[in-house]
C-alpha cells in the first residue's frame, strides 16, 4: 500500500498561521478521502515558513465497488415522476428493477459503481484542498486577481509536489501544476531538489538545509539558545511561545547570543525582556548567581530596578538565525544588536520621560480616557474604587495578618493585631492612595507601547518616586489574579485595592443591565468574578458577595472554579439552595465538608434515606410541618379535598399516638442531633455538623426497615409522616439533599 506526500510551496507563510494552517490542511485532506470512501489512516503534518507538508501512510490503490440502491415511485405513477427519479439516479427505464413493496410494485434503481484509483481521487482532490484552503488573511496575485473568483492563498502559491508512491500525482491548480520537484533553503541551497517518494522527502530537504519537522526545529531552538547561554555562563530565560514562533520564521535554525549595552539595564527588566521579545523575537537571559548585580569589569553592581523576580536580567539576547554563518554569526549578531538597541533606547526615553511626572499628575489624565459611556471616565472609576477600598478596610474586611498568620486568619478575628506595626487609619489612608493610583500608568508612553505593562509600570515609577511599598506592590498587583494559575495577592493593601477594582467593575456593568451571555464576555465579568472569589476565599475575607443577580453570577463562577477543582457542583446549589448564605469562605467551607461527609458509607446511605423520605413526602403531599407553622393551615399544600379532610382529623388525634420502638428512636436521634446541627452551623463547624447528620444513618434506617409508613389508620400515618418531614428538616439545617445527585 503506497504512501502519499502532498507538499504545498508558497512565499512566506506567518509563524503565527502555521498551526491552524496545518490542522485546516488535516481536515480538509480527510474531508476528501471520507467523501471518496478511503480510510486515510495515519497523517503527518509539518509546516516551515514556505510549505506545508502532509504525509498519508498505507493508502489502497483503488477503491472498492459499491453497489447502491435508491427506492423509487410505485409502478403506475406519472412518467414525469419516474423520468425525474431515473435523471436524479443517472439510469435509464429499462434499468429499473420492480420489487414489491408492501403489496405495491415499487421501481428501484441499482447503481453499480466501480472502484476507482485512488491516484485519480487525490487528483480531484488535491485542487478541492487548495481552494477551499481557509486562512486567518489571503490575497489573490497575478492578472488572474482582477477577477473575484481568482483562487486565494495566504501568499502566492509557486509549487506543489504531490506523489503516491513513486508517481506523480498529476493536477493543476491557478497555473501551478504539480510534479515530484521542490527547492531547498533560500540561501544555502541552489537548484531543484527531486522527491523520490514520502519517506525520502525529509531526507532530501535535510540535504538543502531545510527542517521540515516544525517540531524539530522547535527542539533546536529550545536546546541550542539554552546551550549558547550556558556557554556565556548566563542562564536562558524560558519562553515556550517564542521557541514555536522562532520555528515559524526559519526552516534553518541557527541560535545565537549577543550583547547590548549595560546601560540599558536601568530600565524594568519587564521592559526590556517585552522589546526584545514582541519587536525583535529574541530571548533575554538571567546572570547567573555568581554575577548578578555585578558589572562585567568586576566593577559596581549595576543599579538594576527592583524586579517581581529574583534573578537580574542579564545585558545578554538570543536571536534565531535561518542561516549557518561562515563567521559564525558575527554579522548577524552585529545587525541583531544595533536594532535592538534602537528599540531599547525608545524604551529607556519612555522610562525617563515618564518618570518626569508623578503618578498622581499622570492620573490627572484618566479623567480624558473613557471607562465607558454609560459608567463615565476612568477617573471616575478610579474614585469609586479608592473609596470602595478604604471602606474594606474601615469595616474590617481587610486588615494585616499578625506574624505567621494568613490574612484570613487575621480577618477572622475582626481587629488590627499590634504586631502589623500600623493602625487601622494608617492602612486606609495607604489603600486608598494606592486605589488612586493604580491606573495612573496608563496614560504613560511606556504602557502606550506596551499595553501588557499596565500596573508593573505603575509599581515601578512609584517605587522611584520613593512611595511606600505596600502602595507601589498594591498598585503593581491589583489587578492580580487574571487567570485560574495566577498568584492571589495577600498583602491588605493590594487585597483591598483588587478586590475594590473587581468589585466595582462587577457592581458597575451589572447596573447598567451588560452582563455576559452565552460565549459573550466583552468587559471579562467572568473573569472579574473569578478574582474575586480567590481573594476572597484564598484569604478568608468575610463579606456578603452580593445580593440578586450578581449572587447567582457569583454562584456560576464558583461552580465552574470548584467544579476544576474537583468539587461537585450539585454539593455547591445543596448549599446555595437552603438560602441567606452569601458569605463565599462559609458557603464553600460547607460545601466541602458536605462532599466529605456523601463520599463515607453514612453520607451514602443518609442520601438515599433522605431521597426516600422526601418522595413519600412529596407523594403523600406532607409538605408542611403541622405542629410549628403557628397561624398558619399546616395542611396548605394538599391540593386533595378528601386528604384534607383525612389529614386534618389525623393532625388532631396523633397528639396522642405512642410510637413504635424504630420511630420511638428516631424521635430521640433527631432530640440529640438537630440541636447539635444548629449549633455546629453557627459556628462554622461544619465537619461536626455533618457528624450530627451521620448519628441519623443507623435510625433511619431501622425506621424504614420496622415501620410502615402509610399505615391505615389516620393519625398514626399523619404522626409518621410528620416525623419524616421532622428528620427532612433537620438534615436541611445543613443542606438540601434533594439538590444532591445519586
Amino acid at each position: 500500500m503506497p504512501d502519499f506526500l502532498l507538499e504545498l510551496r508558497s512565499e512566506e507563510i506567518p509563524a503565527r498561521m502555521q498551526a491552524g494552517a496545518r490542522d485546516e490542511l488535516e481536515k480538509l485532506f480527510r474531508r476528501e478521502m471520507d467523501a471518496a470512501g478511503v480510510e486515510a489512516g495515519e497523517l503527518t503534518v509539518w509546516s516551515t515558513p514556505r510549505r506545508l507538508a502532509l504525509i498519508a501512510r498505507d493508502l489502497p490503490e483503488a477503491t472498492q465497488a459499491v453497489r447502491e440502491e435508491a427506492k423509487g415511485p410505485p409502478e403506475g405513477a406519472p412518467d414525469q415522476a419516474i423520468d425525474g427519479f431515473c435523471r436524479k439516479n443517472g439510469v435509464t427505464r429499462d434499468q429499473l428493477e420492480i420489487r414489491d413493496v408492501k403489496g405495491r410494485n415499487t421501481y428501484f434503481a441499482v447503481i453499480e459503481k466501480p472502484g476507482r484509483a485512488v491516484k485519480d481521487l487525490l487528483a480531484e482532490a488535491i485542487p478541492a484542498i487548495i481552494r477551499d484552503f481557509s486562512w486567518p488573511k489571503s490575497m489573490r496575485w497575478g492578472t488572474a486577481s482582477m477577477s473575484t473568483e481568482s483562487l486565494r492563498w495566504v501568499r502566492p502559491l509557486s509549487g506543489i509536489v504531490a506523489l503516491l508512491g513513486d508517481d506523480v500525482v498529476e493536477c493543476e491548480v491557478h497555473g501551478v501544476t504539480s510534479g515530484a520537484v521542490t527547492l531547498g533553503h533560500r540561501f544555502h541551497h541552489s537548484g531543484d531538489i527531486t522527491i523520490g517518494n514520502a519517506d525520502d522527502y525529509a531526507m532530501k530537504l535535510r540535504a538543502g538545509h531545510v527542517i521540515v519537522d516544525h517540531e524539530q526545529r522547535q527542539d533546536l531552538i529550545r536546546e541550542g539558545a539554552a546551550k549558547v547561554a550556558a556557554e556565556a555562563g548566563l542562564k536562558l530565560v524560558e519562553d515556550e511561545g517564542l521557541v514555536i514562533e522562532n520555528a515559524g520564521l526559519t526552516e534553518w535554525p541557527v541560535p545565537l547570543l549577543g550583547r547590548f549595552e549595560e546601560d540599558f539595564l536601568q530600565v524594568p527588566p519587564e521592559t526590556i525582556q517585552l522589546t526584545a521579545r514582541v519587536n525583535q523575537k529574541y530571548f533575554v537571559c538571567h546572570r547567573s548567581p555568581a554575577e548578578a548585580g555585578v558589572s562585567d569589569d568586576g566593577g559596581q553592581p549595576h543599579e538594576v530596578p527592583a524586579s517581581a523576580g529574583t534573578q537580574q536580567l542579564a545585558n545578554a539576547f538570543i536571536c534565531t538565525a535561518n542561516i549557518e554563518a561562515e563567521d559564525g554569526g558575527a554579522r548577524v549578531v552585529d545587525g541583531n544588536r544595533k536594532v535592538l538597541a534602537a528599540r531599547l533606547a525608545d524604551a529607556r526615553f519612555f522610562w525617563d520621560v515618564d518618570r518626569k511626572k508623578t503618578l498622581a499628575e499622570h492620573a490627572k489624565g484618566l479623567e480624558r480616557i473613557t471607562f465607558h459611556e454609560k459608567l463615565g471616565t476612568v477617573a471616575d472609576k478610579v474614585e469609586r474604587v479608592a473609596n470602595l477600598a478604604r471602606w474594606l478596610v474601615e469595616s474590617d474586611i481587610v486588615v494585616p495578618a499578625k506574624a505567621g498568620t494568613s490574612l484570613g486568619q487575621s480577618a477572622k478575628t475582626n481587629e488590627i493585631p499590634a504586631s502589623a506595626g500600623m493602625t487601622k487609619e494608617e492602612l486606609a489612608d495607604l489603600t486608598e492612595q494606592a486605589a488612586r493610583l493604580a491606573k495612573a500608568d496608563l496614560v504613560t508612553e511606556m504602557v502606550g507601547e506596551f499595553p501588557e505593562l499596565q500596573g508593573l509600570m505603575g509599581g515601578y515609577y512609584a517605587r522611584a518616586e520613593g512611595l511606600p511599598d505596600e502602595v507601589a506592590d498594591a498598585i503593581r498587583d491589583h489587578y492580580k489574579p487574571v487567570g485560574q494559575g495566577d498568584e492571589v495577592p495577600t498583602a491588605p493593601v493590594t487585597v483591598a485595592v483588587s478586590l475594590a477594582d473587581k468589585l466595582d467593575t462587577l457592581r458597575s456593568f451589572f447596573s447598567i443591565d451588560e452582563k455576559p451571555t452565552g460565549s459573550k464576555d466583552p468587559f471579562a465579568l467572568r473573569r472579574a468574578a473569578l478574582g474575586v472569589i480567590r481573594l476572597m476565599t484564598e484569604n478568608g475575607l468575610r463579606m456578603s458577595a452580593g445580593q440578586g443577580e450578581l449572587l447567582e453570577f457569583f454562584a456560576d463562577r464558583l461552580k465552574v472554579q470548584q467544579r476544576e477543582a474537583g468539587v461537585r457542583h450539585d454539593l455547591i446549589d445543596a448549599v446555595f439552595a437552603l438560602g441567606g448564605e452569601d458569605d463565599l469562605v462559609r458557603l464553600l467551607a460547607r460545601v466541602h465538608a458536605l462532599q466529605a461527609f456523601v463520599q463515607t458509607e453514612d453520607g451514602t446511605n443518609l442520601l438515599a434515606g433522605y431521597k426516600r423520605a422526601a418522595n413519600i413526602l412529596k407523594k403523600e403531599q406532607w409538605d408542611a410541618e403541622p405542629e410549628h407553622t403557628g397561624d398558619e393551615d399546616p395542611l396548605e399544600n394538599v391540593d386533595d379535598p378528601d386528604m384534607r379532610e383525612i389529614y386534618a382529623e389525623a393532625v388532631e388525634k396523633k397528639l396522642s399516638y405512642t410510637p413504635e420502638p424504630a420511630e420511638k428512636a428516631l424521635i430521640d436521634a433527631l432530640d440529640s442531633a438537630e440541636p447539635k446541627a444548629v449549633a455546629t452551623v453557627e459556628t462554622e463547624d461544619f465537619a461536626a455538623a455533618m457528624s450530627a447528620l451521620a448519628s441519623l444513618r443507623a435510625p433511619i434506617d431501622a425506621f424504614f426497615e420496622e415501620v410502615i409508613v402509610n399505615a391505615e389508620e389516620k393519625h398514626v400515618r399523619a404522626a409518621r409522616l410528620d416525623l419524616l418531614a421532622r428528620f427532612r428538616d433537620a438534615v436541611h439545617r445543613v443542606a438540601d439533599f434533594s439538590r444532591i445527585e445519586g
